[in-house]
């Protein structure tokens, strides 16, 4: 399955961010023992790098980097085999060499400028961000004038808010604090919580797309 359609057909892309590499490791273990197939560690996480690494050897995985904000952490992420790049900004040179490079490319947007230049430099989906600020009105908004993009809102994102959010339009939605703020033990019920929202969600959209 290629990247996007993985990414897309999870419809949860999980991230890592922490404060030191055992930590991070830890966590993202703990995200893997849940059963999340996809997961992005974050750049400003000490030893990232290393964090993906090991996880790649799980096949079954789908790794990605987080705040990749230079060509230069994109080729470093390229080197080590992740298969996507997430920023938090709308950077044109980042974009590019990451497709260049044969990634998948989810930049930052939250204004229709950005959402312009990240369309017209090749972006894959849309990381709309950051989403608790913005809300799912605004996604709705939005995608109108805009209508052949994916997107995945990320950052505030909650177990009420899920439905609102695919309904306005979300494909798939990053979650990161939500699932690990209870510690590596808690990781498993969060996941199987959202995981479940995120089913019910889909199921309802898809029938009201049906119905019309």
């Amino acid at each position: 399955m290629k990247t996007i359609d993985k990414l897309l057909s999870e419809k949860m892309m999980t991230l890592v961010r922490s404060n030191s590499q055992s930590e991070g490791q830890a966590m993202a273990d703990a995200l893997v023992e849940a059963g999340v197939k996809v997961i992005e560690i974050t750049l400003t996480t000490p030893g990232a790098l290393k964090i993906i690494e090991k996880l790649l050897k799980n096949k079954d995985l789908l790794v990605g980097a987080g705040t990749v904000r230079t060509i230069k952490d994109v080729k470093k992420v390229e080197d080590v085999g992740a298969s996507f790049i997430v920023s938090p900004d709308t950077n044109e040179d980042v974009i590019k060499a990451t497709k260049k490079l044969k990634l998948v490319s989810m930049p930052g947007v939250s204004t229709p400028t950005e959402v312009a230049i990240a369309e017209e430099s090749g972006a894959d989906i849309l990381k709309l961000f950051p989403a608790t600020i913005l809300g799912p009105a605004h996604l709705k908004m939005i995608r109108e004038p805009f209508p052949n993009n994916r997107w995945c809102p990320t950052a505030g994102i909650t177990l009420e808010s899920i439905p609102k959010w695919f309904e306005a339009g979300a494909d798939l939605v990053g979650l990161g604090g939500p699932l690990t703020k209870d510690g590596v033990g808690g990781v498993g019920k969060n996941v199987l919580a959202f995981r479940n929202a995120i089913n019910e969600a889909s199921k309802v959209v898809y029938r009201h797309e049906i119905s019309q």
